[in-house]
This record gives C-alpha cells, structure tokens and sequence, in this order.
C-alpha cells in the first residue's frame, strides 16, 4: 500500500497533479477542499461549520478535519492506498493521522510538497478565481491571509517529515506535464 501527502500553498497546483497520481498509481484522492465544498454544497452541519472558517481564510479545526478523514479512509477498505490532499495542515494533523494509520497497520510512504513563488501563485488564484466562482480565489487579501496560514501552521510540516526520511519538494513551476514528470520521479525513487 503507497500513502501519499501532497501538499503545498494554495494554487501550487495540487488538484492538478492529485488526478494524474490518483490514476496512475490507483489510489483514492482524499482532498479535503473537495470533501468541505461537497458538504457546504450540500448543506450539511460540517458543511456549514467548515464555511464559516474557510469564508474568513482560517483553517478549519484539527479535530473536524482529522475525523472526517478518518471516515473517509474507513468508507474506502479495499483501497490501493490513499493520495491525502489538503491534510495534514499541522503538527498536531500529521500525528494524529500516523497514529490512525499505525493502527491499520499502515503509514505514510512519503509527502511531496510543491513549491512556487507566493507572487506567481496570488496570480494563478486570482485568474483561477475568475471562472472557479470560489470567493476565496477571488480577494488577494483572503488569498495571502491563507498563505500566512500556511507558514504559519503548515509548513513545519516540513521539518517534521523530514526527520522521518520522507520528505520531497519538487517544483510546482512549469507545464503540467514538466511538474507530473517531476512527481513520477520522486515516487520511482521510493
């Protein structure tokens, strides 16, 4: 089983890049943008508590988060593994999902991080905001608001997953198909 974290700032291209590993290597996409827009679609009760923290470009709450990933990954038992897009944000998420994962008798095989220029990717959220209809692609204040985020809280990741030998960073700048040639690299290697 291969249990990937791709991660990186909003609008490195993660989206993107998560279809192409999902079909190639047959692992269930677990993006966490996906999960909240489908329950604020749908109007659910987690739905609407992820709303009022997204509408502001905060973070949701660990503990909302890590348990809907922890359904999520229940609902798929017969999976190849998992591609977590979007999650772990933090510390505290990545410890809770190798502990989740340690008792499946699993773990996560690497992260891939993305990386790019903060100004190169204000602009693709920007002309991304223009047909997404996402009002947080839409407002560079709430788009660099989410970039502190993730300085703040995520990118220790980094550190934490390095010291377990499963860090990659890979460029996110260039053609979609020069960015998947960088990715199938990495994960050859493993």
């Amino acid at each position: 089983m291969i249990n990937i974290v791709l991660f990186g700032k909003p609008g490195a291209g993660k989206g993107t890049q998560a279809e192409f590993l999902k079909e190639k290597y047959n692992l269930t996409h677990l993006s966490t943008g996906d999960i909240f827009r489908f329950n604020i679609k749908n109007e659910t009760a987690l739905g609407m508590l992820a709303k009022s923290y997204m509408d502001k470009g905060d973070l949701v709450p660990d503990e909302v988060t890590i348990n809907m990933l922890q359904s999520e990954v229940e609902k798929n038992p017969e999976s190849a593994g998992f591609l977590f897009d979007g999650f772990p944000r933090t510390i505290a998420q990545a410890e809770a999902l190798d502990a989740f994962l340690t008792g499946k008798g699993q773990g996560i095989t690497a992260t891939i991080a993305l990386e790019a220029d903060d100004e190169i990717l204000v602009q693709r959220l920007l002309e991304r905001g223009k047909t997404s209809g996402r009002a947080d692609d839409q407002d560079e204040e709430k788009i660099r608001n989410r970039y502190q985020e993730y300085n703040e809280k995520t990118a220790p990741l980094i550190g934490f997953y390095q010291a377990q030998g499963k860090f990659h960073a890979v460029d996110g700048i260039g053609t979609i198909e020069e960015v998947t040639k960088r990715l199938s690299n990495v994960i050859a290697s493993l």
